[in-house]
């Protein structure tokens, strides 16, 4: 078993395939197959450990897309991102919102699930930011990012009122992760109070997103964290999930109401049951079993740069004896990235080790 310690609240997931999996959701009523909009269009890197995302787009043309490049109008205060997982075992693509012209940028949560960096390009000037994460809402599928050294920005004209059945709409999006023009597909809203489960493909964990709009454009992996436009050109909704055939698409979006509120208490530092703000602490180990062994270590971590490696136990972290890897996981989670702790352990020959390390910051939770 491989266990990487990374976390900073007990309740975090610490297995390092499920930062990895793709997502897959199907409608509530009436069914329907239907995956979440990330594009990943990457394979895993030799020897790594990590498994791809067996991904494989239900969209194998787009010719019969009914779907146009954007406009500058509706590509104004929206970004492409662009993630690095797991210290570069593999990218994942999407699309997000400005909402503050100092950086302020909305996604959804999965775009950048166990990223450990994150690039985001604003459309209409083509400038690239380094951005970190705020905080996010994993519930709710929602993530807000902070570009750095950002100003000036164009911020997307929103409207949080409601939308009703048969209301034209355009969902516009980086549609297929490429980085290019955003793509605009055009259709109607169909539902405004749809729920759709998603779950974990490997895992058959459930997680459910409710009260979506439902609407009846062609929006596709690479959508996702985009915008869905009313009539006015004001955004109404942020892309999240579609269904899985290039015929009579179905997308599901985030009412921008909902998205905007959880960004005002993320900003405002709530963190609560179901918001989560900033990074975890990273030791930068796997375990080989349920105790404290190590399997190996991340390169360039804190415990490589302390010079632990496979075969070692760690024997104490923080001044805190630790056998069990529930134990060293309570252990990282009392600390925050960049603290510094002190480190024993044992080599295979049962020779004593101890180290200061600098904790270091985890993958997106």
């Amino acid at each position: 078993m491989t266990i990487p310690i990374r976390v900073k609240r007990p309740l975090a997931a610490v297995a390092a395939a499920a930062l990895v999996l793709p997502l897959t959701a199907s409608a509530v009523a009436p069914a329907a197959a239907a995956t979440v909009l990330v594009d990943h269009g990457w394979p895993p890197s030799p020897g790594s450990g990590y498994q791809p995302y067996g991904y494989v787009s239900p969209y194998a043309t787009t010719s019969s897309l009914d779907t146009t490049e954007a406009t500058a109008e509706q590509s104004a205060g929206l970004v492409t991102i662009t993630s690095e997982v797991e210290f570069g075992a593999g990218e994942a693509a999407g699309s997000g919102i400005v909402i503050g012209s100092d950086g302020l940028v909305v996604t959804n949560h999965h775009v950048v699930e166990g990223a450990t960096s994150i690039k985001v390009t604003v459309v209409t000037t083509g400038r690239t930011y380094d951005a970190e994460v705020l905080g996010i809402n994993a519930k709710r599928d929602v993530a807000v990012l902070r570009l750095e050294d950002a100003s000036g920005l164009t911020t997307a004209s929103t409207d949080a009122g409601e939308v009703g059945v048969g209301e034209d709409v355009t969902a516009v999006g980086d549609a297929g992760g490429d980085g290019g023009a955003m793509t605009a597909a055009a259709g109607t809203v169909t539902d405004t109070d749809r729920p759709i489960t998603v779950s974990d493909e490997q895992t058959g964990v459930a997680h459910r997103l409710t009260q979506l709009i439902e609407v009846d454009a062609d929006v596709i992996p690479g959508d996702s964290g985009g915008a869905l436009l009313d009539s006015d050109g004001e955004v109404v909704g942020m892309n999240v999930a579609a269904s899985s055939g290039p015929a009579d698409i179905t997308g599901y979006v985030i009412p921008i109401k909902r998205v905007l509120r959880i960004a005002a208490r993320v900003v405002a530092g709530e963190e609560t049951a179901s918001i989560t703000l900033g990074y975890d602490a990273f030791l930068g180990v796997s375990l080989a079993g349920t105790g404290t062994s190590l399997a190996g270590v991340v390169d360039g971590g804190a415990a490589s740069d302390a010079g632990l490696g496979a075969g070692d136990t760690i024997t104490s972290l923080g001044g805190t004896s630790v056998t069990t890897y529930l134990q060293l996981q309570k252990a990282v989670a009392a600390h925050d990235p960049g603290d510094s702790v002190r480190v024993t352990w044992t080599d295979a020959a049962g020779s004593a080790h101890s180290a200061t390390v600098t904790l270091g910051r985890a993958p997106v939770a």
